[in-house]
């Protein structure tokens, strides 16, 4: 190689680039939580509600079984540690009724690597309800996939319809598709009923859809009760869960999907991939997961208290937007809220606001409050939508105090004493909403 073309490569990198990965930016996610972090170490005052991290800490019994196998250093099986997958089958058996065994799971770095792998490895279009998590249509993007967006609507609580589904497999009835339902949701933080689940599992049933079933904040649904579509339609539902919003580890990147016997030879292909890719999942951290979906007095008292505090807080974050004209509905789980801004369309254009990016940048620097526009789930851009992450609080101190409450719903004073930064966001958000007065008194008091 000559010395101007060596030159050329390093001075035009992009031009080297794979067509499906050109221009694609840092996850959103991923992209406001170094934006916040940033603004913080210049000395502004930023509250964060645009990454959606579990403000809880991992369990303390599950911390203990890391630290007792702190030394475990061998590379374990692509599929994962055996006593940790028959850990999860059990758990899935346990809370769903769906009967698998360790050799329906697989085990890898995180949920988000095994939905990568999935769209890799199966032949077939994308189907996604929008609004969705950040991810799944950038990584189609990545491999190459065709996404086709399902849409929905805020009467219907941004939920796919089963008539939506339908009008879609209609259209080509033989055609392979990968539809994910994500439940309770990211970004809206709702979820479906069992009538529901029942009408879209008939759909998914009679055109042979595979369904993958992204139930990672089920454990947060806030009433306790969420139910898998994987017992409505058993043979064509891929379960994917893992330990970074319900046991509060999103940092220890450990994921898991259960598969239906039928479709043995997907995650056999999703692991021949992965043992030419990660190899294997760590090994002390999947130890301590075997620990976590064991379940257990001590993962209930830690979940229960967590889902009293989501609720708490998330009802009256709701309250607090409706009453300032934001439609939002009261989420049933998880830790999102989805509100719509369009009744201050007029407002907005006098900031200077025509879209969810430019809503979601001047919030930030006249509120400091850091959250993400509703065009990068999927939404229009021309929508003003947003999602917040109700998690900028002290997760541990919250839960302690919790567990010396009453018991029940705990009251809007508990949520405004240990989840005052939450609080103070969304009203901040709701005054600067409601009045371009607000602006200048917000931006001083934040600077």
């Amino acid at each position: 190689m000559s010395v101007v073309s060596r030159r050329r490569g390093v001075d035009c990198p992009a031009i080297h680039l794979n067509l499906n990965v050109r221009g694609l930016p840092l996850s959103s996610t991923l992209a406001i939580n170094e934006r916040s972090a940033s603004l913080i170490a210049s000395g502004r005052d930023v509250i964060k509600l645009g990454l959606g991290q579990s403000p809880f800490p991992v369990p303390e019994v599950v911390v203990e079984a890391l630290r007792a196998n702190a030394h475990q250093k061998d590379y374990l099986p692509v599929r994962g540690l055996g006593r940790l997958r028959e850990a999860v089958a059990s758990y899935h058996s346990r809370r769903h009724g769906v009967a698998r065994s360790g050799e329906d799971v697989l085990v890898g770095p995180g949920s988000k690597e095994l939905m990568f792998l999935i769209q890799l490895v199966y032949y077939g279009d994308l189907c996604i309800p929008t609004p969705s998590w950040v991810s799944y249509e950038p990584q189609a993007r990545i491999i190459g996939r065709q996404v086709r967006w399902l849409r929905t609507s805020a009467s219907n609580n941004w939920g796919l319809q089963p008539e939506e589904l339908e009008a879609l497999c209609k259209e080509d009835p033989d055609r392979p598709r990968l539809v994910i339902l994500n439940y309770p949701n990211n970004p809206t933080g709702y979820t479906y009923g069992m009538d529901k689940l029942r009408r879209l599992a008939d759909v998914a049933r009679r055109y042979r859809v595979v369904l993958l079933s992204d139930e990672i904040y089920g454990e947060l649904q806030h009433d306790g009760a969420h139910r898998s579509i994987a017992e409505l339609y058993p043979e064509g539902t891929i379960v994917s869960s893992g330990l970074s919003k319900w046991c509060g580890a999103g940092g220890w990147r450990l994921g898991t999907f259960t598969f239906p016997e039928n479709l043995r030879w997907l995650l056999d292909a999703m692991a021949a991939v992965a043992s030419e890719t990660f190899t294997a999942t760590s090994a002390p951290i999947q130890f301590a997961a075997i620990r976590a979906f064991e379940g257990g007095d001590a993962i209930e008292d830690y979940l229960h208290q967590c889902r009293r505090i989501l609720s708490a807080l998330g009802r009256v974050c709701a309250d607090t937007l409706r009453r300032s004209g934001a439609t939002v509905g009261e989420p049933d789980g998880a830790f999102y809220l989805f509100p719509d801004f369009r009744r201050f369309h007029n407002q907005m254009r006098a900031y200077g606001v025509h879209t969810s990016p430019e809503l979601c940048a001047l919030l930030l620097e006249d509120t400091g409050v850091a959250t993400i526009p509703g065009s990068h789930f999927g939404r229009p851009e021309e929508e003003l939508t947003l999602r917040l992450a109700y998690v900028d609080f002290d997760g541990a101190r919250a839960l302690e105090h919790a567990a010396l409450a009453p018991p029940g719903a705990l009251s809007e004073a508990f949520v405004r004493e240990h989840c005052s930064r939450v609080v103070g966001a969304v009203e901040r958000i709701a005054s600067w909403a409601e009045s371009p007065g607000v602006r200048q008194t917000l931006r001083h008091r934040t600077a």
